[in-house]
């Protein structure tokens, strides 16, 4: 069983004690987000074929754990999103100088193979434009040399929550968004990508699009966040297929089970598909 940590929100940034508490317990309670009533017992332990998916924007506490994680049996893997965008699209995540010390410290304990970094979405706007994408990517690609081996990268897909957040934005005069979004075959999109498959490749990177189409003849094959065939290498496991259930129809991923909830996060990223609001407590479990 691949268990996702998580594609709904951020456990390990703000939720990690709560999941440690959750593996001495040896398994976690995980409500159906379309039907509450509906709970699903998920076992926690470092039993035959089980690996964690993480996904995370801060992997310290993955970092600080990750030889107990290891001396418990634990198979597991690290997808961290490091994009580094204005604080305005961005207005609470870590320092990017931060995060890619914490995936090279990884990369020590767990071989880069295990680290997975996520440069998603690519969004394109008057604060993020091309030429920033093409400076910005170069950058973190040649700080994260040798402490990663793939990077997956997507377009920004137009998600209704998202997009009264960026209205929002607009109306202020704060940004203006570019009409190539969400657009993979747009001729100005269409080059943006290819450059930054080469960067990728010229600091040691596989690079493939997060279910995307129209990118493998940019030099970006169509790829997989909770690759199988990636994980069986890894952990020397059978390779499972590819999970039918995902909504979107170009999604590649394995089966896998979420154990977060959708629900208040602080971190507030304007073009995230999650739902979150500014203040509160954060409901991530």
């Amino acid at each position: 069983m691949i268990i996702s940590v998580s594609r709904r929100c951020d456990i390990p940034r703000f939720a990690f004690g709560w999941f440690l508490e959750r593996l001495d317990a040896g398994f976690v309670d995980v409500k159906n987000p379309f039907n509450p009533r509906q709970v699903r017992r998920v076992p926690l332990l470092p039993c035959e074929g089980s690996v964690f998916a993480f996904w995370t924007r801060e992997p310290a506490s993955i970092l600080s754990h990750a030889e107990d994680l290891e001396r418990r049996g634990y198979n597991f893997y690290v997808m961290t999103t490091l994009t580094a965008y204005p604080s305005v699209l961005e207005p609470n995540v870590p320092a990017a100088a931060a995060v890619i010390q914490a995936m090279k410290g990884l990369a020590q304990k767990i071989t880069p193979q295990r680290v997975i970094w996520r440069y998603d979405p690519v969004f394109l706007s008057s604060l993020t434009d091309s030429e920033f994408h093409r400076r910005n990517f170069a950058h973190l690609a040649a700080q994260l040399n040798g402490a990663v081996k793939r990077v997956i990268v997507s377009v920004y897909d137009r998600y209704s929550a998202a997009e009264r957040r960026l209205a929002a934005l607009e109306r202020s005069g704060v940004l203006e968004r570019s009409p190539h979004n969400g657009a993979a075959l747009d001729p100005a999109c269409r080059q943006l990508l290819a450059e930054l498959s080469h960067i990728a490749r010229s600091q040691g990177m596989e690079i493939q699009s997060c279910a995307e189409e129209g990118m493998a003849e940019l030099g970006i094959p169509a790829g997989a966040c909770i690759d199988g065939e990636y994980i069986a290498r890894l952990f020397g496991l059978n390779a499972p297929g590819r999970d039918k259930g995902q909504g979107r129809p170009l999604c590649r991923c394995a089966p896998s089970v979420d154990i977060g909830a959708y629900g208040n996060c602080p971190a507030g990223c304007v073009y995230c598909y999650g739902l979150w609001k500014s203040a509160g407590s954060v409901q991530c479990v």
